[in-house]
């Protein structure tokens, strides 16, 4: 156990820090900040401190799916830089892998999972085929922002422009 002494005060850091996290498990869940407070029995204005000390940003909720890109590090670094929580880009061969290693039964489910994971997003950004966006529109709907690479069957990689990127990603992110 480690100790921290101040004045009077014997603390446990450990102690304070399960009690962080149990208070973000509770509002993650969906409780609001005053049922947190009640049910640990702090104020509710500590709660939103520690929300405020730990934000990373505000507004919408951005994910971005495309393929087949020959950037893909390039533009998740982008992503990430400018906070995009769900990032799925993948070359032609990693495309291809993607199907090839499952079989049927779990590349249906697993498709599922990623679509019913994309429509928990505000926006999704879509980077693919004009084939692909069309099919990804029908299935998540206005909440797709659709960026063409080209006609379908696009059968190598194609460049994006990570500056173009951020851009949408800003403005996205300032009209949320």
């Amino acid at each position: 156990m480690n100790f921290i002494r101040i004045g009077e005060k014997v603390l446990s850091p450990e102690r304070i820090h399960r009690a962080v996290e149990q208070i973000l498990q509770l509002r993650q869940e969906g409780l609001s900040q005053q049922e947190v407070a009640e049910r640990l029995k702090v104020d509710r204005t500590l709660i939103s401190r520690l929300e405020s000390l730990g934000e990373i940003h505000k507004g919408p909720r951005l994910a971005l799916v495309g393929f087949p890109v020959a950037n893909g590090e390039e533009l998740t670094a982008v992503a990430q830089t400018e906070g995009v929580e769900f990032i799925l880009l993948m070359s032609d061969k990693e495309r291809w892998r993607f199907v090839e290693e499952k079989s049927g039964a779990d590349l249906i489910n697993e498709i599922m999972a990623l679509v019913s994971q994309a429509k928990s997003y505000d926006a999704v950004i879509f980077i693919g085929s004009d084939m692909r966006i069309r099919l990804m529109e029908a299935i998540l709907g206005p909440q797709v922002i659709s960026w063409e690479i080209g006609i379908s069957p696009i059968k190598e990689d194609r460049w994006v422009n990570p500056d173009q990127l951020r851009q949408l990603i800003r403005q996205l992110k300032s009209a949320g």
